[in-house]
Parts: C-alpha cells; sequence; structure tokens
C-alpha cells in the first residue's frame, strides 16, 4: 500500500506515519530525513544534495525526486511506503505523478485540525537545551519554566511563537492545501481524518479507512 499523509503543520502526522508505519509493516518516508541518510551515506544524489546545500540553495525537486525513487526502490519499500513532506505544492504533485507512472500512490489521508487547535497546541510548546519538550497546558513540567529531568531552564523556540505559526499556516493554505484537489482530480481516493483526540483512537480512524 502506498499512502501519501496530508494535512497542516502541527496536525500530527509525524506522529501518526510512525504509528502506522509499525502496523502495516512499511516504511514511513518522511523526505527531510531521507535527504539526511542520503547525504549521510554519500550517495551520487546525496553528494548532489550537500553540494546544493553547502552554497546555500535549495535541493531541487528533481533531485528529491531521485532520492525519493532510490528510496522506494529499497527491498523494504516493496510492500508500500507512507509518504509524508513530499509534495508540498502541486508542481511537485504533477512531477512526482509524472516519475511515478503506473507505480502510483494509492490513496491519500488527510488529517483535518482546525487552526486555533493548531497554534494552541504549538505555540505552548516549551523545550530545554537538551531538547526535552513540555506543554503549557496538555504536558505542564513539575516547577514551571523548568526541565523536570534536567533542571535546564525551558524556552519557547522562535518557530513555535504564535505568530510564526499562523504565518507557516498561511502558506500551507496557499501552497500545500490545494494538492487535495490535485488528487481528488486524478481520483486518488483520500480518507479525512479527524486529528483532535488521543493519538490512539487517530490512528485507528486512520487504519480502519485505509483497510475498509
Amino acid at each position: 500500500m502506498k499512502l501519501l499523509l496530508l494535512g497542516p503543520p502541527g496536525a500530527g502526522k509525524g506522529t501518526q506515519a510512525v504509528g502506522m508505519a509499525q502496523s502495516l509493516e512499511i516504511p514511513h518516508i518522511a523526505t527531510g530525513n531521507m535527504l539526511r541518510e542520503a547525504v549521510a551515506a554519500q550517495t551520487p544524489l546525496g553528494m548532489q544534495a550537500q553540494a546544493m546545500m553547502a552554497a546555500g540553495d535549495l535541493v531541487t525537486d528533481d533531485l528529491v525526486i531521485g532520492m525519493l525513487m532510490d528510496r522506494i526502490a529499497s527491498p523494504d519499500a516493496e510492500g508500500g511506503f507512507i509518504l509524508d513532506g513530499f509534495p508540498r505544492n502541486v508542481t511537485q504533485a504533477e512531477a512526482l505523478a509524472a516519475t511515478l507512472n503506473e507505480n502510483g500512490l494509492d490513496a491519500a489521508v488527510l488529517v483535518m485540525v482546525h487552526d486555533d487547535d493548531i497554534v494552541r497546541r504549538i505555540s505552548g510548546r516549551r523545550t530545554c537545551p537538551n531538547q526535552h519538550v513540555y506543554h503549557t497546558q496538555d504536558n505542564p513540567p513539575a516547577s514551571t519554566d523548568v526541565c523536570d529531568i534536567d533542571g535546564e531552564s525551558l524556552f519557547q523556540r522562535d518557530d513555535d511563537k504564535e505568530d510564526v505559526v499562523r504565518n507557516r499556516l498561511e502558506v500551507y493554505r496557499d501552497q500545500t492545501e490545494p494538492l487535495v484537489a490535485f488528487y481528488r482530480y486524478l481520483g486518488l481516493p483520500i480518507h479525512e481524518i479527524d486529528g483532535v483526540g488521543s493519538m490512539s483512537d487517530i490512528q485507528s480512524a486512520i487504519l480502519a479507512a485505509i483497510i475498509e
């Protein structure tokens, strides 16, 4: 089963993808991780990407798709995969569809969360220098602004601030959300899942939808 995860930033796609990958016994392909792994392994495409990043350039869509095709050709992806983080816009989706051709996606999962819920989730996060993460409402530390594990001061990352989160949501609406209409036009089944609730309940809803 070849799946694509869609949804706004902060919807919990990464967390759900990990659980789905374990349940379905297929790899979770997050393009950011894939890029880092290709660079670390010094594959031909990874070395090209490393050169681009060293020069301060963005990695091109063609290169990302090339690495993706290498990744899904791996033995562990023979039974399918879960794609997370690519494509991010219709241009990338068109290029990916042309490259996959008859080996195209089987379905997409759209995790839906209201903007206000996403802002609350992300802007409430607090992190210590050792990357222990808390939430002011959902998972507060025992002592305000101090990490329970190492006693370090907690802080709010710049990309967790409300104005930055709302800007990221605007970018998503403008660039990534149109993928839903694009894939519907192609006839790809899209399973809409409510992303509010316990992780286990959301996971169960996703699995029930895609294996019905």
